[in-house]
């Protein structure tokens, strides 16, 4: 801006139009038309200008600036009516920073600075005094108007899609018309169940020791002794969710611990789902797999792409059914009684496979209830 007023005003000093200084007499000995003011508008206010001559060789940019610019000297209020001029200054003059972030070019500073110049100043008495707010001018406050006027709807977005907690796809129907869930978690050398029905209610929860798993190799005979064991201990349910791990397969350390993972996890499928099913009939699989991420997620005990321990979860379900007339989940008095110390930090009692196999029933009944939503 300096330097273009300091250029003009060299050119009006130095220049010679028949006898007289100026900007607006004709050239006695040059060839050009007589020059005409013009305006070159300020990009850092919007209402300051500076005068130029008629250059032809700044009369394209010039003339296209001014043809864009002609509203931006109209009044801000003069270019709505009086019911929206009274929309745009009820929400500029009431709403909180975080209800001005919702609006178009208004997040971050901007949002600050009208709360801290309507406290300072009052509110808002004309649209045209929005400009004075730092960041925001002409051009911005039209964009600001507008998108009060008319906001952009968005639509509320499913957190987990059930197709991607649940595998193989059953028909929704199937899933609500669940009595209760058996829920399985494998560790390293237990199983855990949780057996809950639709009211939240847990029915049975329980862990057993595995002494075969990862002992040596991987002997089918033991591994299938452990798991029929657990099998045979399990309640009766609509649904068996066993719990499925996401390794790395480029982690080759963990390789043994995917291969254990999987043998199991092989086992409880053969052994739960009904053997004589007719492909042919309109019978879902009795044995599903939830992932373990997606749990993890739905109670935010995930770190990247790892999963933290979810006994402080547990400790919190375990207090609310005690202490809120609605709790999320239900446990029986005598449950509490013996698993109440059992998630301490430092105690050898619980296990993680017990509040993984609690949680993932939670979770499937709270995804499937936000998911039919």
């Amino acid at each position: 801006m300096w330097v273009a007023r300091r250029f003009l005003s060299s050119v009006a000093a130095r220049g010679q139009y028949g006898g007289r200084l100026g900007l607006f007499w004709r050239l006695q000995h040059w060839p050009f038309t007589e020059l005409e003011l013009r305006y070159l508008q300020c990009t850092c206010c919007w209402r300051s200008r500076v005068p130029v001559a008629n250059f032809e060789t700044l009369n394209a940019t010039i003339s296209s600036t001014a043809e864009l610019c002609k509203e931006d000297n109209r009044a801000l209020d003069e270019c709505y009516t009086s019911e929206q001029r009274d929309v745009i200054l009820r929400l500029l003059n009431n709403a909180s920073p975080s209800e001005l972030a919702g609006v178009k070019l208004l997040r971050g500073r901007k949002s600050i600075n009208i709360v801290e110049y309507r406290t300072k100043n009052g509110p808002f008495k004309t649209l045209e005094s929005l400009v004075n707010v730092p960041l925001l001018k002409h051009k911005s406050a039209v964009t600001v108007f507008n998108s009060i006027l008319n906001p952009v709807k968005k639509e509320k977005k499913v957190k987990i899609q059930l197709a991607k907690f649940i595998r193989p796809e059953v028909d929704r129907s199937w899933l609500e018309d669940a009595a209760s869930v058996v829920s399985l978690a494998c560790g390293t050398s237990k199983i855990a169940w949780a057996h809950v029905d639709r009211g939240m209610m847990v029915q049975d929860w329980q862990q057993v020791e595995c002494p075969n798993f990862l002992k040596g190799t991987y002997m089918a005979s033991a591994y299938l002794n452990d798991v029929s064991a657990v099998v045979s201990r399990l309640p009766s349910a609509d649904f068996y969710i066993v719990e499925k791990f996401s390794i790395s397969v480029q982690n080759t350390a963990l390789f043994p611990v995917m291969a254990h993972m999987r043998a199991v996890e092989a086992m409880l499928f053969a052994l739960l789902e009904p053997r004589n099913t007719p492909t042919e009939s309109n019978i879902p699989p009795r044995v599903l797999n939830m992932m373990r991420a997606a749990v993890g997620r739905h109670f935010g005990l995930m770190v990247g792409e790892s999963r933290t321990s979810g006994a402080q979860t547990i400790q919190q379900l375990m207090t609310e059914s005690v202490t809120q007339k609605l709790p999320r989940v239900n446990f029986p008095p005598e449950m509490l009684v013996k698993y109440r110390n059992a998630f301490q930090l430092g105690s050898r009692k619980g296990g993680e496979e017990l509040c993984d196999a609690l949680l993932q029933a939670v979770a499937f009944y709270e995804l499937l209830s936000e998911s039919s939503s």
